[in-house]
């Protein structure tokens, strides 16, 4: 039975941390130069509604240091769910594929995807979640901290895909995970009380920064306004006043604190240079897990679907 990575709770606590392990080792083997080719002589297509210079380097590169060939079809290759349905693009790439990711707008084209794909699909991102990306953000706290005990996460800015992502984890990692967010400007509602109803973690909507940041391990931030979402970016910028991760903001914790941000950045809107490129900044360390964390999630999916 093909396993699938769409969501974070697809995978269960225990899968998480066998996935981080997983990534770690990837990672050392990457470092040392070491081959490791369990894709050989298989294929993935990438499918790139929503275009992004990380997402597709770091799984072309990630897939092909595996020993396998990766594919990049654009918007322009693929109109998907419109110039061909999503079902049919689904079972024409599984006779040509043995994996399917993909960066989509609609998270319910992504869910459609899997259920038609005979392959295994990753989620490369929605509008409604990035998995992939949170999935590294945590192998990322985890080599800084050493543990993942006491945990206290901060995200400033958007109720975003993001936010959907980090409330997912929650649901297998406990931690405390507070949003300060403007109103108006919270995240899903029901994706809220049902991370709040599993108990396993605490969370909290603020809307007050400074009250937000006190005590945090980790200070996160993302754009104001996202692809898609650029037509409303002035106004954005106003009603996100006194959101911006500064200096200021970083000394109000109490404590040491990393930040953290999933790029791109628009740096002077919801951070300063100061912050970005400050000691404690771990964005890019971040970035680079992006490809260990992927490359780990692939590995995983791809033997226990019986393709290894």
């Amino acid at each position: 039975m093909k396993r699938d990575f769409l969501h974070i709770t697809d995978f269960t606590t225990e899968e998480i941390w066998e996935t981080l392990e997983l990534a770690k080792w990837l990672k050392d083997k990457f470092y040392k130069r070491e081959s490791y080719h369990p894709f050989a002589d298989e294929s993935m297509s990438m499918i790139f509604a929503k275009p992004s210079a990380r997402t597709r380097v770091s799984f072309e590169t990630g897939f092909s240091w595996l020993g396998g060939h990766a594919l990049y079809l654009g918007p322009n290759d693929i109109g998907i769910g419109k110039r061909e349905s999503v079902a049919d693009i689904a079972r024409v790439l599984s006779r040509y594929n043995d994996i399917i990711m993909a960066r989509l707008f609609d998270h319910k084209h992504i869910v459609e995807l899997a259920e038609y794909a005979t392959v295994p699909v990753v989620n490369g991102l929605t509008d409604y979640n990035h998995p992939c990306q949170i999935m590294a953000d945590i192998l990322t706290i985890f080599e800084h901290r050493k543990t993942l005990d006491d945990l206290k996460i901060t995200y400033v800015g958007d109720g975003n895909n993001i936010v959907h992502s980090w409330f997912e984890l929650a649901m297998r990692i406990p931690m405390n995970f507070v949003v300060a967010c403007p109103e108006g400007f919270t995240p899903d509602e029901e994706l809220l009380r049902v991370t709040k109803e599993a108990g396993l973690s605490e969370i909290e909507i603020n809307h007050d920064p400074i009250q937000a940041v006190k005590g945090a391990d980790v200070i996160y931030t993302d754009v104001w306004a996202s692809m898609g979402q650029k037509e409303e970016a002035d106004e954005r910028r106003r009603k996100f006043e006194g959101f911006q991760i500064n200096d200021k903001l970083m000394n109000s914790t109490g404590k040491e604190t990393l930040f953290m941000h999933c790029l791109p950045a628009e740096r002077g809107v919801e951070v300063t240079d100061s912050v970005c490129d400050a000691p404690y900044s771990i964005i890019f360390d971040e970035a680079e897990n992006r490809m260990h964390a992927q490359n780990a999630i692939m590995v995983k999916i791809m033997k226990e679907s019986g393709k290894r």
